[in-house]
């Protein structure tokens, strides 16, 4: 069974295409739960709008299920509460000029 830390670790694999950041330096992932040899992934994206989200499903998926003991990936999208740009690191927050 992954650690959270582990399946964090994972996530830096996804990376947003229009700001080449990634999913946890931008604080879109928002939960990771694990439970024996399933994860469970809440994040959402910048906007409600966005097209990438079946992509970066398919990226989390892959990514965490390349972890040891991994049997199952399951992300779920969510949009509340909204994504804003203070839940970035303060690099990611430097990076794009926050």
């Amino acid at each position: 069974m992954p650690s959270v830390e582990q399946v964090e670790e994972a996530l830096t694999n996804v990376i947003d295409p229009e700001l080449g950041l990634d999913f946890m330096e931008l604080g879109l992932v928002y939960e990771v739960v694990v439970e024996d040899s399933e994860v469970f992934i809440t994040f959402t994206l910048t906007t409600p709008g966005c097209p990438i989200g079946p992509q970066v499903t398919d990226q989390m998926q892959e990514y965490v299920g390349e972890l040891d003991d991994v049997e199952r990936v399951t992300p779920k999208m969510v949009f509340s509460p909204p994504w804003t740009p203070e839940m970035m690191s303060e690099e990611a927050r430097f990076a794009l000029g926050y």
